[in-house]
């Protein structure tokens, strides 16, 4: 009985892993990226994530890219003249001991020129490499989904 416990147990493990959607580099935790379902003729895409930094000195997220893009750029929404607007930024500072926000109407990235829409259906996923200054490179993958997480009603600040 006990072997068959501990059976179980190891094979589950690979899927709590799975489910996860922890990714790690350096002091840099990426927690549960993902990009809602759209239609296949949607000309960009947007990804999102958690950032949490863990160490004791900040650092920055550089660059964002991804094989089914021509291009990825980072991008945040701020209020202009009482409109909600969308801009490129160059990088991003994660605090250190503190976490960055990726999520609708705020940082997002944003994905340009879709070379695989197939990969932006829902229960599909699709590879996001992040770039930072100190922690190097970090590849996700982004679960595209339907609908948000419900973390992600409650997770515009950044």
């Amino acid at each position: 009985m006990l072997n068959k416990l501990v059976l179980l147990a190891a094979l589950a493990l690979p899927v709590y892993y799975v489910q996860a959607h922890d990714y790690a580099t350096g002091s840099l935790t990426v927690t549960q990226p993902w990009s809602l379902a759209l239609p296949l003729n949607s000309p960009t895409a947007a990804a999102y994530f958690v950032i949490t930094n863990e160490g004791q000195a900040p650092d920055r997220l550089e660059a964002v890219d991804s094989p089914i893009a021509g291009g990825a750029q980072l991008h945040e929404h701020v209020s202009k003249d009482g409109t909600m607007k969308m801009q490129h930024v160059q990088s991003v500072e994660i605090p250190a001991g503190g976490n960055l926000v990726f999520a609708p109407m705020a940082y997002h990235v944003m994905l340009l020129d879709l070379k695989d829409r197939s990969k932006l259906v829902d229960g599909q996923s699709f590879p996001l490499i992040l770039h930072f200054e100190k922690a190097g490179d970090l590849t996700v993958d982004v679960t595209v989904q339907k609908q948000p997480p419900e973390s992600a009603h409650s997770a515009h600040a950044h």
